[in-house]
């Protein structure tokens, strides 16, 4: 969960299933797991589409525009592993259901500065084949029309503009789909194709595995880091030689190296800087950006010391080794069969890397 106190809004990314459920509740299915969506369900906040600062794959879309349109709009950034994993079930729904009468709009808001860069946004649409309209909301003005406090967050509006359904986080996915269902049906009545959509994400668009899951998304600038385990603590926003901590317990972490750290980054000032994370997870993501000039910056990965092998992910090799060359989040490993804890070492070959932070699952 993501947590924002020094924000005018806490925004939240959510693993956990949350789902809110209408009164209305749709015929045939039962009570679901419930939040409290007061001052959100019944709401009509397309007007804050007014404060997008940019589009991508369509001009601006309007609330007048949209009147009787059946409209899912999903709250992402790209840097949230959470977010990446619902884009192939809502990629799935744009092109499912685009010819019954639903309009899907990702909202990207971002967490991090470099998220606000329209080059970034526009390459993470292109890598994730993203076809529906995307609004930028760098500005947060769409965010706070919807009151929203999560990524990612899907609201489910009718043809009248009003929210009938909310769902927060991962995973439900049937329970949102018979949502755009019924709602297509009180539109128009007409047909339309049935039963799910069958989805299978790959890469860092893989479902979430839990079930061993231990370690929790952990934040590298001092403004939200926990568990920072380098013996004296950090030294806020000034160069300092860190120490790896000697032996970590779980969840915990350290630098090694010359760092500076910020309050939403880490700037590595010297080569041969490291980090270490003891964690349990069958995936382990980092968010890293190359140097503030954007050179390249190499890096290799270990696992209780020893090269990653099988468990590497998509970013690494075999033996580990893997390059920074954009602002986005890297997959360093992915465990094969059981998962179980490990200390995990990435060491940086160049100076100048930003950290952000982990995230695992």
């Amino acid at each position: 969960m993501r947590v924002f106190p020094n924000l005018p809004d806490s925004k939240r990314c959510l693993l956990a299933i949350v789902t809110a459920v209408l009164s209305c509740a749709v015929a045939g299915q039962g009570a679901a797991r419930a939040q409290d969506t007061k001052g959100v369900i019944g709401r009509a906040p397309l007007y804050g589409l007014t404060g997008a600062t940019g589009w991508i794959n369509s001009k601006p879309l309007t609330a007048k525009q949209l009147k009787g349109q059946v409209v899912l709009v999903d709250f992402w950034t790209y840097s949230c592993i959470n977010c990446l994993r619902s884009l192939p079930y809502i990629e799935a729904w744009a092109e499912k259901y685009k010819d019954s009468g639903l309009v899907v709009i990702g909202v990207h808001t971002p967490e991090f500065d470099f998220e606000k860069q329209l080059p970034n946004v526009q390459r993470a649409v292109r890598k994730f084949g993203i076809t529906y309209p995307i609004a930028l909301d760098s500005d947060h003005a769409i965010w706070d029309a919807f009151h929203n406090e999560y990524w990612p967050a899907h609201y489910f509006l009718d043809g009248n503009g009003k929210i009938r359904f909310a769902h927060f986080g991962e995973g439900d996915y049937d329970r949102s789909e018979a949502w755009i269902q019924e709602l297509l049906k009180e539109r128009n009545a007409k047909a339309m194709p049935g039963g799910e959509v069958s989805v299978e994400g790959q890469g860092v668009e893989a479902a979430s595995d839990t079930s061993d899951d231990r370690s929790p998304e952990t934040y590298i600038g001092f403004g939200r880091a926990e568990h920072f385990a380098s013996p004296g603590g950090f030294l806020m926003g000034m160069e300092k030689n860190y120490a790896a901590p000697a032996h970590p317990t779980l969840n915990e972490w350290g630098f090694e190296g010359k760092w500076v750290d910020n309050m939403q980054r880490a700037v590595l000032a010297s080569a041969g800087g490291k980090i270490v994370f003891h964690f349990q997870a069958r995936d382990l993501h980092l968010v890293l950006g190359p140097t503030e000039h954007g050179k390249p910056v190499r890096f290799r990965v270990t696992i209780d010391g020893q090269a990653p092998g099988e468990n590497h992910g998509v970013d690494t090799d075999a033996e580990g080794n893997g390059v920074v060359t954009e602002h986005r989040l890297y997959q360093l490993i992915r465990q094969k069969g059981a998962v179980t804890d490990h200390v995990f070492t990435i060491e940086f070959e160049d100076p100048g890397v930003q950290a952000f932070s982990f995230t695992f699952g």
